[in-house]
């Protein structure tokens, strides 16, 4: 099974990090090409990712709502 978070999360960091390292030999300071990145990137995910995102969202609502056992059910289960 796979894990929209994780998907989600390492698509996030590929963005930033080729950002990133096209800026830093294209000759930005370190600190202001990080920043740029981190904008671009999230603006991208924004746009794009938003398949991904609605899955990992879907998945944490998913595990935060989940239908606590009833002590019929626990004993039913045991």
């Amino acid at each position: 099974m796979k894990n929209p978070i994780l998907i989600y999360t390492l698509a996030r960091l590929g963005v930033f990090s080729v950002l990133l390292t096209i800026m830093l030999l294209a000759g930005f300071p370190p600190l202001w090409a990080a920043l740029f990145s981190a904008m671009l990137s999230l603006a991208f995910s924004l746009i794009f990712l938003r398949h991904s995102r609605e899955a990992s969202s879907a998945k944490l609502y998913d595990s935060v709502h989940k239908p606590k056992k009833t002590a019929d059910e626990k004993a039913e289960d045991e």
